[in-house]
């Protein structure tokens, strides 16, 4: 099977690629990555022997056209995918996420690949705190930030590409992920990194939103299900049951690293920052027969600190860089 693997330098995609070559020893892996700031080949270390490696832009029809047409199976994680940075400017997050999409699409159809799309929990906004329910499939659409209209929207250009011209696509819509390989820009990695480095983790407002985490290789493994076995124009969330708010996920960090649970600071609170997250996964789990690896979230993020620890060579050229980036920020916001 040749498969492409868009934003396959990134944190999920990186992952998937490791992912896919453990498990799949037929498979013929080409990455397509930008290489922008929150990919890189090191992600890529100890396989790039055994897959192509193409630098170049998922809206740039001259660099997907060919590659599509060769391919047997299109994975799309290539995404701009930080809600601060979307705030702060978000005409990347158009550029990515709705015309790369868009192009890769009508590659795809030109040459009737199979195609999956990767998208989040995010597109759907939030939920209260005390609210019983979880997102489904059915779910309406209320994005928050420019970020998640930005994959609400690519996310409908697929089903209208399935509607339309019959393109062989599925889509799957993911809980938060956390993992090797995560961009020290984003929760838990910063955490992390900051305690090996002895300084304070950080903690957004009153700490109390809710996310829903799931290991990413247990992402990527649901991902694999769907491409195998899903059907055609379907969408699967994906989730594994891992509700918990941002306090307690720092607390545990700290625990599991030797600190006190409340051995952190807050800062104020980011624009637009959403609620609770939450994701009913029975449709994947009881149709498709999947079920994650990491039932416990304690293990693993334990599995992650310990992966941190062991790599600092690959989380630490970009550290210095995204603690000034946030430092300056909050200096901006304390004005």
């Amino acid at each position: 099977m040749r498969i492409l693997v868009t934003g396959g330098a990134g944190f999920i995609g990186s992952n998937f690629v490791h992912r896919t070559l453990a498990t799949r020893p037929d498979a013929e892996v080409t990455v397509l990555d930008a290489l922008t700031y929150a990919g890189t080949r090191a992600s890529l270390a100890g396989v790039e022997d055994q897959i192509r490696f193409v630098q170049g832009d998922v809206a740039d029809e001259s660099v997907v056209e060919p590659l599509v047409a060769e391919s047997d199976v299109v994975v799309h994680f290539a995404a701009e995918s930080h809600n601060d940075n979307s705030l702060a400017d978000p005409s990347p997050f158009i550029r990515t996420n709705l015309v790369g999409t868009f192009t890769l699409l009508e590659a795809a159809r030109r040459h009737d690949v199979r195609y999956h799309h990767i998208s989040t929990d995010e597109v759907y906004g939030d939920l209260e705190l005390d609210d019983p329910k979880k997102f489904t499939e059915d779910t309406p659409y209320t994005p928050s930030s420019p970020y998640s209209a930005s994959k609400a929207g690519s996310d409908h250009l697929v089903r209208a590409w399935v509607r339309s011209f019959g393109l062989r696509a599925t889509l799957s819509n993911c809980s938060n992920n956390y993992g090797p390989r995560q961009h020290v820009e984003k929760f838990i990695p910063r955490q992390i990194t900051n305690v090996i480095d002895g300084i304070r983790p950080k903690l957004y407002g009153d700490g109390l939103n809710v996310r829903d985490w799931i290991h990413v290789d247990d992402h990527n493994d649901a991902v694999w299900t769907i491409i195998d076995q899903g059907r055609i124009g379907e969408t699967y969330l994906i989730g594994a049951n891992g509700e918990m708010n941002n306090r307690d996920v720092i607390a545990l960090i700290l625990e599991l690293m030797g600190q006190d649970r409340d051995a952190y600071d807050h800062v104020t609170d980011r624009s637009g920052h959403d609620r609770r997250y939450a994701i009913e996964a029975g449709k994947l789990r009881t149709t498709l027969g999947w079920t994650p690896r990491y039932e416990s979230f304690r293990d693993g993020l334990e599995a992650t600190i310990a992966w941190y620890r062991d790599n600092e060579a690959w989380w630490r050229p970009m550290k210095d860089a995204t603690e000034a980036k946030y430092a300056l920020t909050q200096e901006v916001v304390a004005r």
